[in-house]
């Protein structure tokens, strides 16, 4: 049975990883002002970032799809862990050795699985690696050296050598203490007729790692005319490896990507060698499988979405590097970047490119590349006999839907245009007639995406009759709370739990009935039964977090943790006084009106000695009401 890990040792790993080190190794995150960073939720697919991070908290909070929570939940959550494999995880890259209650200091078996099988991947690249130098493995560097890499480029990109023999990897796996059954589950070994062997055998290996830098999985090169088996052999799927989720070579390059806004998509493993010693560090490939939507999903983070990045696909110039080609061209309008296709006029791939013609030429490629519409109907037009009319007209009803496809209506008139000029076509009649059909699709498009959410929104009005929750329940806070009338009260909460300083002492005097939206009264009371702004510390925001009833309001305290305040300018105490005065002064003119009802009602019975007590009490309500006007902070 596992063991539980120590407590201390929990609460140690929190502390120890800064959460924007961790989630910057996914996104990239830009300053959101007031201390805190914003970038492109990993959780949902959204065109402008609303992920928060508050890296003085320790809290992430997504406002398009109320994901939020702190360093743990974050890796939990992107990466599929159980908790204890998480705590694992961030205490390994902090250097803190865990205690199990049950255990001692060595976790041993009581890891969770996707620990197990990193760890198991890790030593097996180790194990690849240190097999490259062997007598065997001369083929292996023969075959680096024939493409122009040396040893250092083999060791940066820990490229390695899988042994011949049916069993060497698993012998020493088993060595090293994991099982079978772990073996087996990882890929890195098969079922044989009398146990686990080897699945890759007499291979050169290029490990696979995941946007965090961990190996999740292998491509293996065949070298010998007797091996049997594919050109190129990878890693089956696993619970850690899925190719249409991995980019090779994205652990090297993502800091460069979100640098410099560019991604360079090339077709294998020596590409991205080739690339990278050429100076290209922004060069990934995809891994035995075409560019699709995970991978889209991967560099839009990296990329922000802003329309100055760019993302260039390189393939090569035969018939099935222009098909890849052009099933990009079908994923284009996923990315608010400019994407663009370099193909070598030679035909040769970036590593034959560079190994004929050296670095520059390599350099020289990326730089010449066109723009993905532009080459998309190029080919297109190229597949027909324009010197007829049959001709032009095939075209041209092939490519109209092609050009109304693009998203921005200035380069989609540009590109109406040159489909007429590819084609041929001379009359400003029949020019006019392609700009019109263009323009026409491309609003029937932007019409059906639109009525899409009204139709949804429509079917869940209709289709269920269960009662709406209340606010409480909900995962994310109810609109009504973003309200004119109550973001005052919001950003009252956001000072003092962001900047308690600001409002101590003051908004510890101010009650629970100042808040009108019962979840902010409820939050109020989580500040108060955590000691209040006065007792901010290193751990006034858990203390707050564990004062909470229930997930929806621990949820509403990180949103407001770490939502920006209201202020273009650094918030100071002038700021902070403004939004107790206006919170006070919402709460005494509610007060008021509530007497002058009372007495009325006093009034309709006739009860006017009550009258009198009531409207003497809004009497002295409305004079502090005013010098809470004419005084502001210095009249509470």
């Amino acid at each position: 049975m596992a063991g539980r890990i120590n407590d201390d040792d929990v609460k140690a790993v929190r502390d120890a990883v800064p959460i924007d080190a961790v989630v910057s190794e996914y996104l990239q995150l830009r300053n959101a002002g007031g201390g805190n960073l914003k970038g492109l939720c990993p959780f949902h697919d959204e065109k402008s970032p609303s992920f928060h991070v508050s890296p003085a908290k320790g809290l992430y909070h997504c406002f398009g799809c109320q994901e939020g929570g702190d360093t743990v939940d974050f890796v939990m959550k992107i990466d599929h862990l159980s908790f204890a494999e998480t705590i694992e995880r961030l205490a390994a890259q902090a250097g803190i050795t865990l205690r199990y209650e049950e255990g001692g200091y060595t976790p041993g078996r009581q890891q969770g699985e996707r620990t197990r099988l990193v760890e198991a991947h890790k030593a097996a690249a180790q194990y690849y690696t240190d097999q490259l130098d062997s007598p065997e493995a001369e083929i292996g560097r023969r075959f680096l050296a024939d493409r122009g890499f040396d040893q250092d480029a083999a060791r940066h990109f820990s490229v390695g050598y899988s042994p011949a023999g049916w069993d060497h990897l698993t012998r020493f796996l088993r060595g090293r203490g994991f099982t079978d059954k772990e073996l087996i589950l990882s890929g890195l070994s098969q079922e044989g007729r009398r146990g686990p062997i080897d699945r890759f055998r007499g291979r050169l290996m290029w490990p696979i790692r995941d946007i965090a830098g961990e190996v999740v999985g292998f491509g293996a090169r065949k070298l010998r005319d007797d091996d049997n088996g594919p050109k190129y052999l990878n890693t089956p799927e696993t619970p850690l490896y899925r190719k249409s989720q991995v980019l090779y070579g994205i652990d090297l390059a993502k800091k460069e990507i979100a640098r410099t806004n560019r991604a360079v998509v090339v077709e294998g493993y020596t590409d991205v060698m080739a690339c990278h010693l050429a100076g290209i560090t922004t060069a990934i490939a995809t891994c035995g499988t075409s560019f699709g939507e995970g991978h889209i999903k991967i560099l839009r983070r990296l990329l922000m979405d802003n329309s100055g990045s760019e993302v260039v696909f390189t393939f090569d110039g035969d018939a099935a590097g222009q098909k890849a080609a052009l099933r990009a061209f079908e994923d284009d309008q996923k990315f608010a970047a400019e994407t663009s296709i370099a193909i070598s006029p030679g035909g040769m791939d970036p590593c034959d490119l560079r190994l004929a013609k050296g670095d520059q030429a390599v350099a020289d490629l990326v730089e010449s590349r066109t723009p993905l519409f532009a080459f998309a109907l190029r080919s297109i037009v190229s597949r027909y006999n324009l010197d007829t009319e049959e001709g032009r007209i095939a075209a041209v009803e092939e490519a109209v839907p092609v050009v109304a496809a693009i998203k921005d209506r200035g380069l989609r008139d540009r590109y109406a245009i040159r489909l007429v000029g590819l084609v041929g076509i001379t009359s400003q009649a029949e020019e006019q007639a392609i700009v019109r059909r263009v323009r026409g699709l491309a609003r029937s498009r932007d019409d059906r995406a639109l009525q899409a959410p009204a139709r949804t929104a429509a079917r869940g009005a209709t289709g269920s009759s269960a009662p709406a929750p209340t606010a409480p329940q909900q995962r994310g806070p109810a609109l009504n709370l973003r309200s004119p009338a109550r973001m005052v009260e919001r950003e009252l909460l956001k000072l003092a739990l962001q900047r308690p300083d600001l409002v101590a002492p003051t908004f510890d005097a101010y009650g629970a009935d100042e808040f009108t939206a019962p979840p902010y009264a409820v939050v109020r009371q989580c500040i108060q039964e955590a000691g209040g702004v006065s007792a901010a510390d290193g751990n006034y925001t858990a203390r707050i977090m564990d004062s909470a009833p229930d997930d929806a309001i621990r949820s509403m305290i990180t949103e407001l943790s770490v939502e920006p305040l209201h202020t273009r300018r650094e918030p100071d105490l002038a700021y902070a006084g403004e939004q107790l005065v206006r919170v006070r002064i919402a709460a005494v003119d509610a007060r008021i009106a509530s007497l002058e009802g009372a007495a009325r009602r006093c009034e309709f019975q006739n009860d006017h000695d009550g009258a009198a007590t009531v409207h003497k009490e809004a009497w002295v309500l409305q004079q502090y009401g005013q010098s809470l006007r004419e005084r502001g902070a210095t009249a509470l």
